[in-house]
């Protein structure tokens, strides 16, 4: 692993690492955020293989052409206006907030790659704003910007078009700070977990109305990116969905089949989990958490201490000591400029740090040197990792996902209001004795009490059929997306190619190598798939490309 001395502490340093730990925030509760984000738009005929009650738009008014501003270098942003409703097209409106990057040569433009940045509650708009053409580190190669206006549209309810809140700031650093013990199911008295999830679903409605809470589901968000196709003017659409995306991608495959050009999907969820037994979904994620934190224990311990000095080659031993000591005697975190307004470190707050950290293999490094430095009694590195994905109650990455990612899942899961369900969920977490188990019990709950019901969840599979090939990329090990669910994936959609990552890490597509960012561009440019069974070997330590910071926090 060639841990440093210290983690480098440059802004650009702090932002990539940021970067990364964006991309993998949201698993804390359930599916994490990807590289990308999404946008298309409908106006017109529904597809056959469409529920009678859940009719995409097939009467909704064809939106006005979209009035671009420029509002950055080759960047221009617009608004959309949507039906609140889909079964009301003629009523209620509300505005979605749009941006696209203008591809690079427009002479060999090929279209508009509509990206979906996932969570569910990442805006698409982070992404689109830091494509930097000439970076080894943007978000997507220069072949693939100088074919595409790549657009993102913050799906409803997320970031510009209209970010749904919960809380107060006070709320939830209230919340964020409140002792979390590791060793009980949730960190929380089960009573004081129920307070936390009224106190938040209170705080939603009287923040939104119901019909709003109620319209943010992913069938809706698909109608959503074809009114904007049909705005932007296009016929198709190409895509690259990661992670939550990859439950817009298939929906809007499914509802629109013929509107789409080309499809990549990254990181896949399983849609049949999601639709229908969102409980074991958050069971895998939890399990995919910690088999990842186990590979990293055999990692250290195998590249010996020279690589990897935490532990002197037992690190299990050494980081339960370490969680234990913390838990018992937190340490004090002082402010550092640039990486953490300083706090508390105990032990529920370093096995979320570590949750991330581990879940990215470029920063396994840091990791090791961050607990060097807290079994010396320096808390900053972890407490860094910390606050920019979980705690962060003043505009860190989680603060501002969190809400609008509770509430898209629970209107697209099925009502999980019996208290008995998410008791047996937590029992068979926690039974499995796992060091990352306790935080994942639970954590759906606020859904058991969510005050807004969708009476139109759309249920169909989502097979995509009718649509081209789609190209599925899954990772070998990934915290996230289970690599299963990839090959559940390609199994249920009627058309679709799998391709294989070795090695660590949730989404591939730029962090990966050149093997998989070829076959990407390959798939988004020309529509050529890679052959049934292909696999991309890990890339060294040290090599991988991350993406560039959305948002830049």
């Amino acid at each position: 692993m060639t841990p440093t001395p210290r983690p480098t502490r440059s802004p650009h340093t702090v932002l990539r690492i940021a970067a990364v730990l964006a991309v993998v925030a949201l698993a804390v509760t359930g599916c994490a955020g990807g590289a990308g984000a999404a946008l298309t738009a409908s106006a017109h005929g529904t597809s056959p293989t469409t529920s009678p009650t859940t009719s995409p738009a097939a009467d909704a008014p064809t939106p006005d052409p979209i009035d671009w501003s420029e509002c950055g270098p080759g960047l221009d942003c617009a608004t959309v206006e949507v039906p609140l409703e889909y079964t009301n097209p003629e009523g209620e409106q509300i505005s979605l907030a749009v941006m696209r990057h203008r591809a690079t040569d427009p002479e060999q433009r090929i279209g508009s790659l509509f990206i979906n940045a996932g969570g569910p509650g990442v805006p698409a708009s982070d992404l689109i704003k830091y494509i930097d053409p000439g970076s080894e580190t943007s978000t997507f190669s220069p072949d693939v910007v100088a074919r595409f206006d790549v657009v993102g549209m913050d799906p409803r309810g997320v970031g510009e078009s209209d970010a749904v809140r919960c809380l107060t700031d006070e709320q939830r650093a209230e919340q964020a700070a409140e002792d979390r013990d590791p060793s009980i199911p949730g960190g929380k008295p089960l009573g004081r977990l129920l307070q936390d999830a009224r106190t938040f679903t209170q705080g939603c409605v009287t923040h939104q109305d119901r019909a709003f809470l109620a319209s943010l589901s992913t069938d809706n968000v698909a109608r959503d990116l074809d009114q904007v196709r049909a705005a932007i003017g296009e016929e198709q659409i190409t895509f690259y969905g990661a992670s939550y995306g990859t439950v817009v991608g298939p929906m809007y495959a499914t509802l629109f089949p013929d509107r789409v050009r080309q499809m990549v999907i990254d990181a896949p969820v399983d849609t049949d989990l999601w639709q229908n037994d969102p409980l074991r979904l958050l069971d895998e994620v939890a399990r995919s958490n910690e088999e990842t934190l186990d590979l990293w224990f055999e990692t250290c311990r195998t590249e010996g201490v020279e690589a990897c000095p935490f532990g002197d080659g037992d690190p299990e031993a050494a980081f339960d000591t370490l969680i234990a000591d913390l838990e018992a005697e937190p340490l004090q975190v002082p402010p550092a400029e640039g990486l953490t307004p300083g706090g508390v470190l105990d032990g529920a707050m370093a096995l979320e740090a570590v949750r991330a950290a581990a879940g990215a293999r470029a920063l396994w490094p840091s990791l090791t040197t961050g607990l060097l430095d807290a079994q010396q009694g320096d808390g900053t590195f972890l407490h860094f990792l910390l606050t920019h994905v979980t705690v962060a109650p003043f505009g860190g990455p989680f603060a501002t996902l969190q809400e609008p990612h509770t509430a898209v899942r629970c209107v697209d899961w099925p009502a999980l209001r019996n208290l008995g369900e998410h008791h047996a969920a937590a029992r068979e977490i926690t039974a499995r004795g796992e060091r990352l188990g306790s935080r994942a019990a639970y954590s759906a709950l606020n859904c058991a009490r969510w005050p807004a019901e969708n009476k139109d969840r759309f249920t169909d599979e989502l097979t995509g059929a009718g649509a081209p090939p789609i190209l599925v990329v899954g990772g070998r090990v990934d915290n996230v997306s289970p690599y299963h669910w990839a090959e559940a994936m390609t199994e249920r959609l009627e058309n679709a190619v799998l391709l294989t990552r070795e090695g660590v890490g949730h989404t591939s597509y730029r962090t990966s190598g050149p093997c998989i960012d070829d076959a990407v561009d390959a798939a988004l440019i020309d529509g050529v798939l890679p052959a049934e069974g292909t696999v991309c070997d890990a890339v060294p330590a040290g090599t991988t490309r991350q993406p560039a910071a959305p948002g830049g926090k």
